[in-house]
């Protein structure tokens, strides 16, 4: 099952047939910045609930007509994982992995959906695309272990994790509004079945940067919620980016991407520098630290 959003916080339930609005029937309302699957999901709703609907009440389009949104418009946290893919470590030249590294947080103001914008904020540092699965946490997880941490996942979407190559530490250099790029929708897991089988490209202007499978990741997903789960709780609504493989590059204004995950979807989004200044005038770059401990 296919869960989208739809203008105006409408949820959708997206199927060969079409998209089809089905705000109506959830027993939960849109929160104000959640959008309408986060409180349903805190509520602890599932596919079972899902399945029981009569979509033929509901109000449809076909999906080429429909505009879709970000499916969870600001999570309640972004996990996300460094260095998970053997490749991307020896592309950045990195001497550990996330074994090492341990788990960061994004932002959830960062989250943008389908056709909108990343925003890239200077004009002298490069920042990259970075293609991953993202994980939706469904059921309350703490200490899960390995073999139990797939039956709190709920289900899986695309995510771009834009990166700037600046000083700052990881949270920082991926946080900037517009840098978690989510979508299209989220696929439910009965649907996806075994998350370390599906095959991951993502290309910038047409041209193909990224190309792995799952079964790279150097924590599983399983792996990865376990873990994930022994330093903070995860809540229903949660995402955890899994980490990108090698083929990460730099983006420039008007650039397009296109992120594509077997079994769950096309994620499409463009860049501007519309907003863009140099890296020295960012706010407290100027600032004289020594004069001011005198």
């Amino acid at each position: 099952m296919r869960l989208a959003v739809l203008d105006g916080d409408r949820a959708a339930i997206v199927t060969d047939t079409g998209v089809h609005d089905i705000t109506d029937l959830l027993p939960t309302c849109a929160g104000p910045s959640g959008g309408p699957w986060l409180p349903w999901l805190e509520r602890g709703g599932s596919v079972a609930d899902l399945a029981a609907l009569d979509l033929s009440r509901c109000p449809a389009q076909p999906l080429a007509t429909a505009a879709l949104r970000a499916p969870l418009p600001r999570p309640g946290k972004i996990v996300a994982a460094p260095v998970n893919y053997l490749d991307h470590k020896v592309e950045m030249r990195e001497q550990k992995t996330i074994a090492e590294y341990g788990v960061f947080l994004k932002a959830n103001t960062s989250v943008i959906g389908p056709g909108d914008t990343v925003e890239l904020p200077y004009t002298d540092k490069r920042t990259d695309q970075e293609g991953e699965l993202a994980v939706v946490i469904g059921r309350t997880a703490r200490h899960v272990p390995v073999r139990r941490a797939l039956d709190h996942v709920f289900g899986y979407t695309g995510v771009l994790d834009i990166t700037v190559r600046s000083t700052e530490d990881r949270s920082t250099r991926k946080s900037f509004d517009t840098f978690t790029p989510l979508g299209p929708w989220i696929v439910t897991a009965d649907e996806v079945g075994d998350p370390g089988t599906l095959p991951l490209r993502c290309w910038v202007d047409g041209e193909l940067r990224q190309h792995t499978n799952t079964s790279e990741l150097i924590f599983s997903v399983a792996e990865l919620v376990a873990y994930a789960s022994s330093v903070m709780t995860l809540h229903p609504g949660d995402v955890i980016a899994t980490g990108t493989p090698a083929g990460v590059g730099p983006l420039r204004h008007g650039s397009s991407i296109r992120l594509e995950i077997g079994r769950i979807g096309t994620l499409e989004v463009g860049v501007s520098a519309r907003h863009a200044i140099d890296y020295a005038d960012r706010p407290g770059a100027h600032l004289d630290f020594r004069a001011a401990s005198e």
